[in-house]
């Protein structure tokens, strides 16, 4: 079977109904048009999969490739960050030699550093929720420990002060951007960013500390070669934008989910080793996760019994892949103690999120903060009243109000 019907395109990404729902269209698409013509933000055509199986498929063939600089490959946006799909990392390091630099980075995220990572990460929660009653209810739950706790643990990876963190968070927001930044100031935050972290590297070369830019040189130097510039700063660059907007928005969604049926909260409360199995779902149910997973083909391929042709470019919508009835029972429920849980929500195969177990920790630790310190936390809107954040690539909630 060939791709199915071009006179019917849809405006993608898809708008949802509320915050924390799914569009409709997510469902009808899977039942009946798993493999559809969509238009991206630039204008440009492209191919949406929005099957768990098809999703998983593509994200693990290497013929699906990210060389989203290739001359017919779909733009995501008019205004492209260079900093989000198309990374400095691909063309400071050779395809051959990624995997190796994955293993390098990877072993910063072991079980055990996230282990000792987790009293620092609590230590932190408790003091931004001290912060917040302090100012008292209703507060804005996404602004007073969603947003600056990542951004505090990302900082603290890299070796950069705390006191720079509100230019981290402006850095992530700018090089996220789909259609919120003009192309202007995305390049302005790009070259400010390479300028602050240029320094910051090489400072970090003439005294190295107990850092992931530290440990980089250090096992680059151990193998008898030299770590480059652009590869550090590609990797502070893919942290930043990978590991601070995502995990501070879905801090927010997260609690926005468990609050929304404060059954789910109580039921936290009376069991708290339910939060691990909480987090996970939380990551599969979460329907505003942003734009996707996109990929470029250089061969024509069969992806769930139709042909998609070379030069094309596939966005893998892995929220809707993580809602399908066929991988998952009851799909469209919040079950909290799901598992196994199988979710995409941290892509799959040789380029799944490096830093997924960071922000499980994050996740986690957070839960149990809150979970602790605030048993009474409730919305203090209508869930139905939560607005998402809109022209990023990466979804959210504008605000998260709470009280207690």
């Amino acid at each position: 079977m060939a791709l199915g019907d071009t006179d019917h395109v849809l405006d993608y990404p898809i708008p949802s109904p509320a915050a924390l729902e799914p569009p409709a269209e997510w469902a009808r698409l899977r039942q009946g048009c798993p493999v559809a013509h969509v238009r991206l933000p630039s204008g440009d055509a492209a191919t949406l999969l929005t099957r768990y199986d098809d999703v998983k498929h593509v994200l693990s063939d290497p013929r699906f490739t990210r060389d989203l600089n290739a001359p017919d490959a779909a733009r995501i946006a008019a205004n492209e960050s260079g900093g989000v799909f198309n990374s400095g990392l691909g063309r400071a390091l050779r395809e051959e030699h990624h995997q190796q630099w994955r293993r390098m980075v990877g072993k910063w995220f072991t079980a055990k550093r996230m282990t000792a990572l987790r009293p620092g990460i609590e230590a932190m929660a408790e003091r931004l929720v001290d912060g917040m009653v302090a100012s008292g209810a209703p507060a804005d739950l996404k602004a007073a420990l969603g947003f600056p706790l990542p951004v505090w643990v990302i900082c603290d990876m890299l070796g950069v002060p705390e006191s720079d963190r509100d230019k981290f968070a402006y850095w992530s927001n700018t090089l996220l951007s789909l259609t919120r930044y003009t192309q202007a100031e995305i390049d302005a935050a790009q070259a400010e960013f390479a300028d602050y972290m240029g320094a910051h590297i090489a400072a970090t070369r003439q005294d190295p500390g107990d850092d992931l830019i530290s440990e980089l040189i250090a096992a680059a130097a151990g193998a008898g070669g030299v770590m480059p510039d652009e590869a550090l700063l590609a990797t502070a660059q893919g942290l930043l934008v990978a590991g601070h907007e995502t995990t501070a928005n879905m801090i927010g969604k997260m609690v926005g989910m468990l609050l929304a049926d404060r059954a789910r909260w109580e039921a936290l409360l009376a069991d708290p080793s339910l939060v691990r199995t909480a987090v996970e779902e939380a990551l599969r149910a979460d329907a505003n996760p942003g734009f996707g997973i996109p990929r470029y083909i250089t061969e024509d391929a069969e992806v769930g019994g139709t042909v998609i042709p070379r030069g094309t470019t596939v966005v893998c919508n892995l929220a809707a892949a993580n809602r399908d009835e066929d991988a998952f029972a009851r799909a469209d429920e919040l079950d909290l103690a799901r598992t196994p849980n199988t979710h995409l929500a941290f892509g799959a195969g040789a380029h799944s999120c490096l830093g997924q177990s960071l922000a499980r920790t994050e996740l986690q630790a957070v839960l149990d903060v809150l979970l602790r310190r605030l048993p009474t936390l409730e919305l203090a809107v209508p869930a139905a009243e939560l607005e998402r954040v809109d022209g990023l690539v990466v979804g959210g909630l504008r605000a998260l109000p709470v009280r207690w």
